[in-house]
């Protein structure tokens, strides 16, 4: 196993994570626990964060900018559905 794949992972893991402690800080009566679990939630962003920026530093997760003009394409079909 590489190193970019181990980090796809990570990636994936975090992602996951983070959607388990987003539900379980939204849904929780105690004020404790959603301390907590807000607590929790931010380290885990960072941790996601810190492991974006080391993947696009060293080129396994490259970004594609989208050109303005499909952009427009695609809102105006949208209007155009509605």
């Amino acid at each position: 196993m590489n190193d970019k794949l181990i980090m796809e992972n990570y990636l994936l893991l975090l992602k996951s994570t983070v959607e388990v402690f987003v539900h379980g800080t939204l849904e929780s009566s105690n004020p404790d626990v959603r301390t907590i679990l807000k607590k929790g939630l931010d380290m885990i962003m960072q941790a996601q964060a810190d492991t974006y920026d080391n993947m696009t530093e060293n080129g396994w997760y490259n970004i594609n900018n989208v050109q303005i003009n499909l952009i427009d394409q695609t809102i105006q079909n949208l209007q155009n559905e509605n």
